[in-house]
């Protein structure tokens, strides 16, 4: 019996659609329906893979959306995805 493995990608970027204010932060954000961002929980950037033809810079957020669920999206220079999709809502506000 012959068996094929498969790998599968998790936790795959999807693109999304995002709103921004002046300074470049989320405001909204369109997957499954337009989401207002309630709060910028964490910001960071990653800068790695320097010495390859295409390094990778991107700059990630943590957002608490309207119905108090958390979403992390990052913005590099093809656009803006999400890295993790509609994860549970947190206990508590920030």
């Amino acid at each position: 019996m012959v068996r094929r493995h498969r790998t599968i990608a998790l936790n795959r970027p999807r693109p999304l659609q995002v709103e921004e204010d002046a300074e470049g932060k989320p405001i909204a954000v369109r997957l499954a329906g337009r989401r207002e961002v309630q709060a910028v929980l964490e910001t960071w950037r990653i800068d790695d893979e320097w010495w390859r033809p295409q390094p990778v810079s991107r700059t990630y957020f943590s957002l608490l959306l309207e119905d108090g669920r958390t979403l992390t999206v990052y913005r590099d220079a093809v656009g803006w995805a999400a890295q993790d999709y509609w994860a549970p809502a947190r206990s508590g506000r920030p």
